[in-house]
């Protein structure tokens, strides 16, 4: 596998964050992921951290530019010599062309994808025996219908920003998890 940069991307219950978590670990790459970076950074006492706790609070859509601010802040701090596999970025077509000019900029330019397609009413039974598990309110159909219409329009587009700018591979996320990472390592040659 010659790739020094990974994006995870695929609808919510697609079980990419599962996915990306192994790969990252087998591969001892950086595993940037967007929601745990953005609760970390609400958790510092910096004027990045007041501004994530108050987007969090307004319950708002953290908008390209601020996450952007973030990843300026974040992507320094990763050594040049490590890989990175991102997962919830880029989730808009401005935060994929930041990401992709830094990225070219700082010589990691060897970049896959990996589209975990998984059905919409699959997504939402997953998603919906998860909430149930989890004893978890907040996810309720009309919530997980919500946050699947926002990829529908934001993130589904970034499919083709990304066919083009790198080496792109769908992978079938239905199966279960061991069959997943097993066509996911197939995919990358390892």
């Amino acid at each position: 596998m010659n790739f020094d940069v990974i994006f995870f991307i695929g609808p919510q219950g697609s079980g990419k964050g599962t996915q990306a978590r192994v790969l990252a670990e087998r591969l001892g790459f950086f595993y940037w992921e967007m929601g745990g970076i953005i609760r970390e950074v609400s958790h510092e006492d910096s004027e990045i951290g007041k501004k994530a706790r108050e987007l969090h609070d307004a319950g708002v859509l953290f908008p390209d530019d601020f996450l952007i601010e973030i990843a300026k802040d974040r992507l320094v701090r990763i050594p040049a010599e490590q890989g990175i596999i991102f997962d919830g970025i880029p989730r808009r077509i401005g935060q994929a062309e930041y990401l992709f000019d830094y990225l070219q900029q700082h010589n990691r330019t060897r970049m896959a994808t990996l589209f975990i397609d998984l059905p919409r009413e699959e997504s939402i039974n997953r998603l919906m025996l998860r909430a149930s598990k989890e004893s978890r309110k907040d996810d309720t159909r009309e919530a997980i219908e919500f946050r699947l219409a926002q990829y529908e329009k934001d993130t589904v587009p970034v499919l083709d920003y990304l066919r083009q700018h790198t080496t792109f591979m769908t992978i079938d996320g239905q199966p279960e998890v061991p069959a997943v990472t097993a066509a996911i390592n197939a995919s990358l040659g390892l």
